[in-house]
């Protein structure tokens, strides 16, 4: 039977019944099935729960996208307040002995660095090493001066370098003034005039008050000439006349 050709009802017309063979050769090719495409309401929905899971993954595992997650602020750190703290010194060579005794406590025997830092501080000595060697010159000559009890507290008050430096000197026949104990320091201080060898002796003698009570000060001075008061850093009483 010829495919191709009427179909057996005698008509033109391809018949149902009888299905066509495949073309061969050149000719129309078979047209293929239409792609089925989403709708637009389709798209959106996907796109939403594309939207929806790309922010809950962001939201999980923010490092995972290449960003870092805000850093968290430190809590405050509690500053301590500044303590202001007492200077021991006064700015020249005559200090308060009411004001200085506040820097060593009572009963508390200061230490041979206390006394020069005082000195120093007195004095206004560039250097600690200046104000230890014009200490030992001037302790040296007035344990010469002091005598008695006086001398045997004046030791026990003082640090014990400064207490060794009074009392191993013998004490002299002759006072001397207060102008000729100047003149004297002044001769055992390398390039010391009369004039900066009072200023070494006054801030050696004015700086004892912080570590020593005014009693036995005013004690120490009943030994001395008159004068001596005011290497001291006390006024010069003078008698009634």
């Amino acid at each position: 039977m010829c495919t191709n050709g009427p179909n057996p009802d005698g008509s033109g017309y391809p018949d149902a019944r009888f299905p066509r063979a495949a073309p061969t050769g050149t000719g129309p090719e078979p047209e293929e099935p239409p792609i089925m495409t989403a709708t637009p309401a389709i798209e959106a929905q996907s796109a939403t729960t594309t939207r929806s899971t790309v922010n809950t993954a962001t939201a999980a595992a923010p490092s995972a996208l290449g960003t870092t997650a805000p850093a968290a602020t430190p809590a405050p750190v509690p500053t301590t307040p500044l303590i202001p703290t007492a200077t021991l010194a006064p700015t020249g060579p005559v200090a308060s002995s009411e004001a200085s005794r506040e820097a060593s406590p009572h009963g508390t025997r200061p230490t041979w660095e206390q006394l020069v830092e005082a000195v120093r501080e007195t004095g206004q000595y560039p250097t600690s090493e200046k104000a230890a060697h014009v200490t030992r010159i001037v302790l040296a000559a007035l344990g010469g001066h002091v005598v008695g009890d006086e001398r045997v507290e004046l030791a026990q008050r003082l640090p014990e370098t400064a207490g060794r430096l009074i009392a191993s000197q013998l004490p002299v026949t002759q006072p001397l003034t207060a102008a000729q104990f100047v003149d004297r320091i002044a001769t055992r201080i390398d390039g010391a005039t009369p004039a900066t060898a009072r200023w070494d002796v006054s801030s050696v003698l004015s700086a004892l008050p912080r570590f020593v009570d005014d009693a036995l000060i005013d004690r120490v001075l009943a030994e001395l000439p008159s004068g001596y008061a005011l290497l001291f850093g006390r006024p010069q009483l003078l008698p009634a006349g």
